[in-house]
């Protein structure tokens, strides 16, 4: 079972959940024992002691019988359920919800809806409010004297339980969209980097492909004759010759290499490895797209761009393919690139003449997993996770990446501006 499988069946920690019940049970017994002998309050001492009781067992049940390290759905609701009962019954037993300390029955649903499913969060609010509503109507009084001094209103009384199940709905609200949205934005950064150390494995493969290089030689050297061959005999086939043709340089193309890795091993991809300026750095990411596109890419770049070269950056260089691959991927035809630089600032803007962002999803540009609610190409569905991911890294290189649609074309536009001190101090 993978992790993420695991995770929607165990999502508390144990032993979070024990250390915020003790720190719950030894405030109740400090305020019970504290409000009885130093204020000499009048209430029933010892049941209300022997309703903290049952929490100190149900705790050391957690310790030191209750194995797993996460708690599941259902054990946590027990457990959660057990609390609310017994904050409860303490206040039943110490004036109902005119007692201050009420507001503490809203902290165990409020504390599960960020870590537990949506049906024992549901459960849980339900039952806390009918816990509510029975204190409201079924309690003892204040500790003596307090009970003798405390006279209200009728609204006022019932305003209390109202406001706390407005609060208790409001706050699991708040927390179960906060909690879904942080895990989401925590299992896309979690893809984001491991496609990072993918890069950086690629990377560091060194001598490992130099010694890989004799053995593909013989292969490719196959798939070349082969793909010959099939251009000999089916060279009345345009579309069918198109794709073999395409096939044959990219079998040269590893050719030459492998034949560069055999002749230094240690060397690596000169793209990757070498200080470039802004210019070179889209001209190689744009080539890399036109051996595999049929669609055209037009480069504006700015006379008096700025030559400087800067440090090499792999997150830099994947943050821009992703945002160029994009525009490759929802082109109808055509992609503008235009490069503007000067002693200030390096601005990149990236357009096609596709359909544009879908309106319901432009305000939301850069959070993962987007999908529009309007009809589209199903093979140009994304999870929204190369936006997430491009935007991440280039703001992390202190880029400002800003997302529209282009009002000269009918497509998207994105537009990456740096200023050069931050650029080139990377």
């Amino acid at each position: 079972m993978k992790f993420f499988e695991t995770s929607k069946y165990y999502s508390l920690k144990k032993s979070t959940y024990i250390n915020l019940r003790w720190i719950g049970i030894i405030g109740q017994l400090i305020s019970i024992n504290l409000v009885y002998f130093y204020y000499s309050f009048k209430f029933d001492f010892l049941l209300s002691n022997l309703v903290v009781t049952l929490g100190v067992l149900s705790n050391f049940y957690l310790i030191f019988f209750y194995k797993k390290t996460q708690i599941s759905d259902r054990s946590a609701l027990i457990f959660l359920l057990i609390d609310i009962i017994q904050l409860g019954f303490l206040l039943f037993l110490t004036g109902g919800v005119k007692n201050p300390f009420v507001i503490f029955l809203l902290i165990p649903s409020v504390f599960a809806s960020s870590n537990l499913g949506l049906r024992t969060n549901l459960l849980l609010v339900i039952f806390t409010t009918l816990v509510i509503v029975f204190l409201t109507f079924f309690s003892k009084n204040l500790p003596a004297p307090l009970n003798e001094h405390f006279h209200v209103s009728l609204y006022y009384y019932y305003s209390i339980p109202i406001a706390l199940i407005i609060a208790l709905i409001f706050l699991n609200y708040f927390a179960i969209i906060f909690g879904a949205e942080s895990r989401i934005r925590k299992e896309a950064l979690n893809k984001m980097e491991e496609v990072m150390a993918k890069e950086h494995e690629l990377l560091s493969l060194g001598g490992q492909a130099a010694a890989a290089a004799h053995s593909l030689g013989t292969p490719l050297s196959t798939i070349k004759i082969i793909s010959q061959e099939l251009a000999n005999q089916l060279k009345d086939q345009k579309e069918v010759i198109q794709d073999i043709n395409l096939l044959s340089s990219q079998v040269e193309r590893c050719n030459q290499i492998l034949k560069k890795l055999s002749l230094n091993p240690i060397e690596e991809d000169s793209f990757i490895d070498e200080d470039l300026n802004m210019r070179s750095y889209l001209k190689e990411i744009v080539s890399s797209f036109q051996e595999t596109s049929k669609n055209t890419f037009t480069l504006n770049f700015d006379q008096d761009s700025n030559p400087k070269k800067f440090t090499k950056s792999i997150e830099i260089v994947y943050g821009l393919r992703n945002f160029i691959g994009n525009a490759n991927k929802f082109c109808k035809k055509k992609i503008y690139i235009t490069l503007m630089s000067n002693s200030e600032i390096t601005e990149i803007k990236i357009e096609d003449d596709g359909d544009g962002y879908p309106s319901d999803i432009l305000s939301k540009i850069g959070e993962p997993y987007l999908k529009s609610i309007k009809e589209t190409d199903k093979d140009k569905i994304g999870l929204g996770l190369g936006l997430f991911i491009g935007k991440t890294l280039l703001e992390k290189n202190f880029a400002t990446v800003n997302c529209w649609n282009s009002k000269l074309r009918s497509g998207a536009e994105v537009i990456i501006k740096w200023k050069n001190k931050d650029l080139f101090n990377i």
